[in-house]
């Protein structure tokens, strides 16, 4: 298990490797922020004196090795807009992400997987038509489309709920919402999806025809067979978390990581932007290495290199 777990963690490392030079090389092609935080309207001395300032005049590789060796003294740079440590800027803003994030995934787990397996026991019912129809709606809909739906139902509409801001819980709600229902939908289908596969197996037909209850043919081989798909894209929607709240942070003014990023982005603040593609990439790779170490507990056959034949 141990040497499963540490193959795992060298992947692991190389995709952030991969991951941050790979921003590294975006971000400093895409534009000039001298240009942008000062303006192109600057003075040459200025602009040029920015540039110095921030190394951006060194050459690019250089820049890329100074990058990394910062990162291993544990100095991830400067924000360019107001001269603060870019990890500190992060890490205030990763509270108020948590809070609409973590109830969102709570949200998909318990939306989601009751939903694709209550529908794939009831496979071709109408319960089972209007639970697809409604996770093909949920997933196909924007985030940004449902989140202003939500809003002006239950902001404008009943002023049940505030539509933005960050003073107290009530306000986390529509965002959590409007982050857990598009996943929700997608763990429905998928679960569906893994469930009907397992429920076709000729293990499940035979533990049915030895007179086992149908609840105990469920519980005990079907939902642990059908585990490891689920598992797969359950630890896909964690590392993504981040990343699927920049848009819902937008559209309600939530102070968060992912808004963090827009503003970032949008400024050139170069420092600040890798820092949390940093945050993103430990999070994906995390979420990915927990997925593995389920994969091995779940299935001893994948930690082993073990393969089994057809028929045993």
């Amino acid at each position: 298990m141990l040497r499963y777990l540490a193959s795992r963690g060298a992947r692991a490392l190389i995709t952030i490797f991969l991951v941050l030079s790979f921003a590294f090389v975006i971000l400093r092609l895409s534009g000039d922020p001298a240009l942008l935080i000062l303006s192109p309207d600057a003075p040459p001395e200025a602009l040029e004196a920015f540039r110095q300032g921030w190394g951006l005049d060194a050459p690019l590789w250089k820049q890329y090795l100074g990058y990394f060796m910062n990162i291993l003294e544990g100095n991830f740079g400067q924000s360019m807009r107001d001269g603060r440590p870019a990890i500190d800027l992060v890490i205030e803003r990763i509270p108020a992400t948590l809070a609409i994030t973590l109830p969102a995934f709570a949200l998909k787990l318990l939306i989601g997987i009751p939903a694709g397996i209550f529908a794939a026991l009831n496979r071709n019912s109408l319960t089972d038509r209007l639970v697809m129809s409604l996770s093909v709606a949920g997933y196909t809909v924007p985030s940004f489309v449902l989140g202003l739906v939500l809003v002006l139902i239950f902001a404008v509409n009943l002023g049940w709920l505030p539509s933005g801001g960050f003073t107290s819980p009530m306000h986390a709600i529509l965002p959590a919402v409007t982050l857990g229902m598009g996943g929700a939908a997608v763990l429905a289908r998928f679960t569906r999806s893994a469930m009907l596969e397992v429920l076709g197996q000729p293990y499940i037909r035979t533990a049915s025809a030895k007179g086992l209850v149908w609840r105990l043919v469920v519980t005990g081989h079907a939902l642990p067979n059908a585990a490891i798909p689920t598992v797969t894209i359950i630890g896909f929607m964690v590392g993504s978390l981040i990343a699927g709240a920049v848009v819902v942070e937008s559209v309600f003014s939530w102070p968060g990581v992912g808004r963090l990023l827009v503003s970032a982005v949008a400024n050139r603040d170069l420092a600040v932007v890798q820092a949390i593609l940093l945050l993103v990439a430990i999070c994906m790779v995390t979420s990915n290495l927990i997925v593995d170490a389920l994969y091995g507990w779940i299935d001893p056959r994948l930690r082993s290199g073990r393969t089994v034949k057809a028929g045993g």
